[in-house]
């Protein structure tokens, strides 16, 4: 099983780098990019989870409507990108909802910052995907924590893949930066060892980042972006479809998953 998602955010990553750059700036930046993505997807013909942020939803209801026309899942990942907040968990699931029209299951913390699971689920949320369990100094240290799926108070949580032993992270980053042969072998290895495979990308980096030298942007995010991270994708999914592996959304996940245990 392959769970393919999207933090569906507005694009903020100059500011990081010290760019004036506004959120009128940022929705056009990942509107293009995940229109581009919902075409890839739809020529592929599989299925993703979008974590939408409120803002997202509320600038681009048109393109929420898409994702859900077109058969994927919507679930939140806060409300501002770049200023997350305490209350984000219930606000966000009140904005998804009422402009999708339909229950939202899952979160994502912005930048997958800890969450508190006691209020994800007080909020009435199914599923938790805000752990990177990789072993990378600083913001992805997480050498002890569950490298696969695990239930914490009643929450399951959706770890991202990362490699069996090492804990090589097989994200975004990763795809733009080893070479195809490297990831497509981490990513089967991966699959094969845990029986599915979770990764996520963002919208921007479908977008012609190395056109916009005024983003500030570190050569590994640019490195790969905008067409070819359009291509690079399309040939990792076409090689899971390949061996038949099957795509399925995070809400599909969780039914599968409970299925194979007592108690959630």
């Amino acid at each position: 099983m392959v769970l393919l998602s999207f933090d569906t955010e507005e694009f903020d990553v100059p500011r990081e780098h010290g760019v004036d750059f506004s959120l009128e700036e940022g929705m056009k930046v990942s509107v293009e990019g995940t229109n581009r993505i919902l075409d890839m997807l739809r020529e592929n013909e599989v299925k993703a989870t979008f974590f939408c942020t409120g803002n997202f939803a509320i600038h681009a209801p048109e393109v929420l409507k898409r994702i859900m026309e077109e058969g994927h899942e919507v679930a939140c990942h806060g409300v501002d990108h770049w200023d997350p907040k305490e209350t984000d968990f219930a606000r966000s699931k009140e904005i998804v909802e009422s402009i999708t029209g339909h229950k939202v299951y899952g979160y994502r913390q912005p930048r997958m910052f800890p969450v508190d699971e006691s209020e994800i689920k007080r909020v009435g949320y199914l599923y938790n995907s805000s752990l990177n369990p990789a072993f990378i100094p600083g913001r992805y240290m997480h050498l002890t924590a569950p490298r696969t799926w695990f239930v914490k108070d009643g929450v399951l949580q959706i770890p991202a893949s990362v490699t069996p032993w090492v804990r090589f992270p097989l994200f975004w980053l990763s795809l733009h930066n080893l070479p195809w042969t490297w990831y497509k072998m981490l990513a089967n290895w991966t699959l094969r060892h845990d029986g599915y495979f979770v990764t996520y990308f963002h919208p921007w980096e479908f977008y012609d980042l190395k056109e916009h030298p005024e983003f500030k942007m570190p050569f590994i995010i640019r490195n790969h972006s905008g067409r070819e991270m359009v291509e690079r994708l399309d040939r990792l999914i076409k090689q899971f479809k390949k061996h038949y592996y099957e795509f399925i959304t995070f809400k599909d996940f969780y039914d599968k998953t409970c299925d194979s245990i007592t108690v959630l």
